[in-house]
């Protein structure tokens, strides 16, 4: 396993992250356990969650998931490197009721000691904004985050689906309050969605922000989708049938096959060795739903993408500053 730092911490995570948002949906107790197990055996380190995460009515599944595996002993819960989220309402069943969501103190107090609940832990390695709240200004987050931190229930901060700014904002108001501020980012990024680029990535790298890309296939259009169609007869559902309806995208999703084709290459594991590859990028998060797909991910860890090939994905695949035609999806 390769490790890294995450972003200007001292804290070392593995170079991949294991998504767990399947663990409860579409994948089952027994089986989520053992793709953990898998996992940490690989020496992947850094797992991440959040309290939403089950969905509708079993919001809080995918962390007692997680809480029954560290339960287990054995070192799992000290081996781990554990991320989970704050933002989504998380009152009971019934209309939303007030100041059980977003990022006011009291419901990120509320909501962490829930999370710990669930996750049978008495701390969070890192604790995540998932998403901006502007009805809450940073100075009361950073307040709520200080206590946490020096009750040692929290030893990080981090962000998720921030723009460029309020990364910004955050960390100018955590350095005048003389907090350690945000420490990373949780961003859409891939070879078909690369905007992060413009303002993200640049403002994540300027405040010392490790970057985990989400959605590392572009919801499967990254992973050999049509290839898939031609072999085995099975045709691309929900987004990336959507998606590949444009015409335009779909001849740039064959031109990304076929590309790898030539190379001898795997579209999932391409994808992934692809970011690996990228300026400040900790690592992708990965959500395997399977053993298989958890051992797919780890090959593009060892996966050395030649100067031909990574000229071929920019062509392919422009960056945001290259033409409005990088935009098309």
């Amino acid at each position: 396993m390769k490790y890294t730092q995450l972003g200007r911490t001292g804290l070392k995570v593995s170079r991949l992250v294991l998504g767990t948002m399947n663990f409860g949906p579409q994948t089952d107790e027994p089986t989520s356990h053992s793709i953990m197990d898998a996992a940490l055996g690989a020496g992947l380190n850094f797992f991440d969650t959040a309290n939403v995460y089950g969905w509708g009515e079993n919001k809080g599944r995918t962390e007692e998931i997680l809480g029954t595996w560290f339960a287990q002993g054995g070192g799992r819960r000290d081996k781990t490197v554990l991320a989970t989220k704050v933002y989504a309402n998380m009152a009971g069943e019934g209309d939303p009721w007030p100041n059980y969501d977003r990022l006011s103190a009291l419901n990120i107090r509320r909501a962490v000691e829930a999370s710990l609940k669930r996750l049978q832990t008495d701390y969070i390695d890192l604790y995540q904004f998932h998403h901006v709240d502007r009805r809450t200004p940073f100075e009361e987050i950073w307040q709520a985050v200080d206590v946490l931190i020096q009750q040692g229930k929290v030893l990080y901060a981090g962000s998720s689906n921030f723009p460029g700014y309020k990364i910004a904002q955050a960390n100018e108001t955590a350095a005048r309050r003389g907090s350690v501020g945000l420490v990373s980012e949780q961003c859409l990024y891939n070879l078909a969605e690369r905007r992060a680029e413009m303002e993200v990535i640049p403002a994540a790298q300027e405040y010392g922000l490790g970057v985990i890309p989400w959605s590392p296939l572009h919801g499967g259009l990254l992973g050999g989708v049509i290839k898939k169609e031609v072999e085995g007869g099975r045709r691309a559902s929900g987004r990336s049938a959507d998606a590949l309806a444009n015409s335009s995208v779909r001849a740039q999703v064959q031109a990304y096959e076929d590309l790898l084709d030539k190379h001898g290459l795997e579209p999932g594991e391409t994808a992934l060795a692809w970011l690996l590859t990228r300026p400040g990028v900790t690592g992708p998060i990965v959500g395997p739903r399977t053993a298989e797909q958890l051992e797919s991910a780890l090959r593009a860890l060892e996966l050395e993408l030649s100067a031909e090939v990574l000229s071929g994905l920019d062509e392919i695949f422009p960056g945001p500053g290259a033409s409005p035609e990088a935009f098309a999806w």
